[in-house]
């Protein structure tokens, strides 16, 4: 820091192009995803540099309030969890929610880096500091790396490297005012990275009200996109997908609304796939438990041809990596399912404790299950959804979810006043009982007084465990 520069060596770059999904043509270049690597020497000193840097926005207030990625204790999970409880809220208040999620192409690639360096100047970031990121985005050079093969150095005049430990970092920096721009439109949003979700509820029996969401959320697509121009980067309006989320009742009562993103329209589709999880257009979660069931059994399918010649802790890791972890991802959103969908995930896990301990389908699953120390699904997802509460009481959580919690004040001291309890609200329908805001107080609420009291996280994970362990198998 003291000379503010980066040696060249340090910034020449081998770049592997990895394809973005098994599916894709591999014939086709922008179904590839160029991921950087750069000497881990480098890395060390990015880290660094990063925690300083983030140090630095959080000390200044500086960080957008609902952009996730990048940063402690934020996560694809935690950003989810905070959408779908807005628009529960607004289906158990009988009102629609219009979901607009926005891509971009290329992004990381096409940061220009005067307009970087001004941003970062004026959160601050001047001096040596300052120059030492001129000095880190300049003179970058990089080749293509394949089967053993490099090609000619190119000199990078755009982008940060993906791959890196500061570029994904420096490009929510670069890419923050969009917050403000769905601020001014009056529109929810979330930024995960170059993922960008904005909605906003209506009233599904008042027409003008919808039209009125539909002008606010192109006049905010077009601002967005007018700044994005500005700044070299590009709205992917093929990737764009728009949702309109109702009750079953209220969806009848709905004239479906269109969008236009320059001249390409964009019609509501029945469900989107969301940061890794899949919203359907009533919310009621049963496309993404099907994609998950289909995942996990194809994941199983694979592990069954070399099971025999695996030892069962082999075999265990293997399933709890590929196809438990499939079962475990988002399940926080899963909170007051009908039990018939839970159902579905629970004969997954049952396959994968069978195939595990090499036992057939006419054996009682509960044993083996107990014998592997498994808790069922339905547990599973109150484990999450209580460690994510105990995480927002405990500050080791984003601002947004302890937004979502109240904790319980009662009108005069009571014993009640220092079991630390949440304040439940009250729903209306069961969208409301599903929603975080909602689910997490109450399964809160209903832990034992000492187990809410635990100061540690690691301590409550494995108290909260052994809870719901005896729970699932009537354990004294």
């Amino acid at each position: 820091m003291e000379t503010a520069t980066v040696p060249k060596d340090l910034k020449r770059a081998l770049v592997s192009p990895l394809l973005k999904k098994a599916s894709l043509d591999k014939e086709v270049m922008k179904n590839y995803r160029p991921v950087s690597n750069l000497p881990y020497i480098f890395k060390l000193v990015e880290r660094a540099v990063a925690t300083r840097k983030l140090h630095h926005m959080n000390v200044n207030n500086l960080q957008e309030p609902f952009q996730s990625a990048y940063r402690a204790h934020h996560s694809t999970e935690t950003a989810l969890v905070r959408v779908q409880n807005d628009i529960l809220q607004a289906l158990d208040e009988n009102k629609g929610v219009v979901l607009v999620l926005l891509d971009l192409s290329a992004a990381f690639d096409t940061v220009d880096h005067s307009l970087l360096l001004e941003t970062l100047s004026e959160m601050g970031v001047r001096g040596s500091a300052l120059g030492w990121f001129r000095s880190y985005l300049e003179d970058r050079t990089q080749c293509v790396y394949i089967k053993g093969h490099a090609s000619a150095e190119s000199f990078l005049e755009y982008g940060v490297p993906q791959g890196s430990v500061l570029g994904p970092i420096l490009f929510t920096t670069y890419n923050k005012p969009i917050g403000a721009i769905c601020r001014k439109h009056g529109l929810a949003y979330h930024l995960y990275a170059d993922d960008s979700q904005l909605y906003i509820r209506f009233s599904v029996s008042d027409a003008a009200d919808l039209a009125d969401v539909i002008a606010r959320i192109q006049a905010c697509v077009r601002d967005i996109k007018a700044f994005m121009t500005s700044r070299m980067l590009m709205l992917n309006a093929d990737k764009t997908e728009l949702v309109v989320f109702a009750s079953p009742c209220n969806r009848l009562k709905l004239c479906l609304p269109e969008i236009s993103i320059g001249d390409c329209v964009i019609v509501p589709n029945t469900s989107v796939r969301n940061i890794g999880a899949v919203f359907d257009n009533e919310m009621t979660m049963k496309q993404h438990i099907t994609t998950v069931c289909k995942e996990a059994y194809f994941q199983l399918h694979r592990i069954s041809k070399i099971r025999g010649i695996l030892a069962k802790k082999t075999a265990e890791t293997l399933v709890l990596s590929l196809v438990i972890s499939k079962l475990d991802y988002g399940n926080c959103l899963l909170s007051g399912v009908p039990a018939y969908l839970l159902r579905k995930l629970q004969l997954v896990q049952n396959a994968a404790a069978r195939m595990i301990c090499r036992t057939g389908g006419r054996e009682h699953i509960r044993p083996i299950l107990q014998g592997l120390h498994w808790i069922p699904v339905k547990l599973r997802i109150d484990y999450k959804v209580l460690t994510l509460v105990y995480k927002a009481l405990q500050g080791t959580a984003p601002p947004y979810i302890l937004d979502m919690l109240h904790t319980h004040q009662p009108t005069r001291v009571l014993r009640s006043s220092s079991m630390r309890m949440l304040t439940v609200p009250k729903s209306n329908r069961r969208y409301g009982e599903r929603a975080f805001s909602v689910a997490g107080p109450r399964l809160w609420n209903s832990l034992p007084t000492d187990m809410r009291l635990i100061p540690d996280l690691d301590a409550f994970k494995a108290r909260l465990k052994t809870h719901l362990f005896q729970q699932a198998y009537d354990l004294a």
